[in-house]
């Protein structure tokens, strides 16, 4: 039998209130989770009896484990290669750095030690983006909102997870439902991370962008750019293809305007491809009208 990971909020949602059980013990038991991942069912205290019993039949604390840890030579990256448990694995990893460091307007930046956690959303990607080490996998399986939780839930363990990015394998927007479903328990008592120290990257599915605000509002919306022309984009990420770069840019428009919020450009500058001065010219026109934050590359 196959159980789900009590992370999977949509079941065990369904599975209380067919069972009469109070919606309320469920952040109750996710904060016992997190404290003790490898707890039993009834070292959980005060629970109604028919909690446990649907506990016991369907659900498991955590359903995927930490297969390895791999530290950068500085420290400053640490990489959980998770493995779930259909087999297949996944990667998440921490990023730490220090917001004091630099200086901002002559003076000391404000701030301290943070941990920025990039996690998976697809075993595999379809997307085929030429740069990336996933796309060249193919496309395996969508996570369920629990697997994409317990990324979080093992991450924590190892540092304190302040801000949230969907970076890692998979089009985080192709297995939207999911992915809303996973912000949303991470919203949620016992994490309660902020919308805005969360960030989803997507290549550019418009109809998933156009209810993105409206579903997870106040989120950070990054997007996989790396082209000012439609032909070079769709040379280095053939999904492009599916996405016209004008439609696309009407789509942000629309989602700049309805959030109000800054959209991050990716870029990543290919050596021949993308990097001349005539595309840096390009890039600008294209995005003149927007309120941007970028993020460039050199390859």
């Amino acid at each position: 039998m196959v159980f789900r990971s009590i992370f999977d909020a949509p079941e065990i949602r369904s599975e209380f209130e067919k069972a009469g059980v109070s919606l309320q013990f469920i952040p109750v038991i996710w904060k016992h989770v997190v404290k003790n991942p490898t707890c039993e069912w009834d070292d959980i205290p005060s629970l109604p009896s028919a909690a446990y019993s649907v506990l016991r039949s369907k659900f498991r604390p955590l359903t995927s484990i930490v297969d390895s840890v791999i530290d950068s030579s500085d420290g400053v990256t640490t990489k959980l290669l998770i493995k779930l448990q259909n087999g297949a694995f996944v990667e998440a990893v921490v990023m730490r750095y220090d917001s004091r460091l630099g200086r901002y307007d002559g003076k000391t930046r404000p701030g301290g030690p943070r941990s920025t956690l990039c996690i998976s959303s697809q075993v595999g990607c379809k997307m085929g983006c030429k740069f990336c080490a996933t796309g060249s996998m193919g496309f395996k399986s969508n996570l369920s909102c629990g697997e994409i939780v317990e990324q979080l839930v093992h991450a924590s363990r190892l540092s304190d997870i302040r801000n949230i990015v969907f970076m890692g394998m998979g089009e985080p927007l192709n297995n939207y439902t999911m992915l809303v479903e996973a912000v949303r328990v991470m919203l949620a008592p016992p994490f309660q991370i902020s919308p805005k120290k969360m960030t989803v990257s997507t290549v550019g599915i418009i109809h998933a962008i156009n209810k993105l605000h409206k579903d997870l509002p106040g989120l950070n919306l990054a997007v996989s750019l790396h082209a000012p022309v439609q032909e070079i984009r769709c040379q280095i990420m053939p999904a492009a293809r599916a996405f016209p770069l004008e439609k696309l840019m009407a789509s942000l428009q629309a989602y700049q305007k309805e959030s109000q919020q800054k959209i991050l450009i990716e870029y990543i500058m290919l050596n021949g491809v993308n990097d001349e001065e005539q595309h840096a010219h390009e890039l600008a026109k294209l995005l003149e009208t927007f309120e941007v934050v970028s993020d460039l590359t050199g390859e």
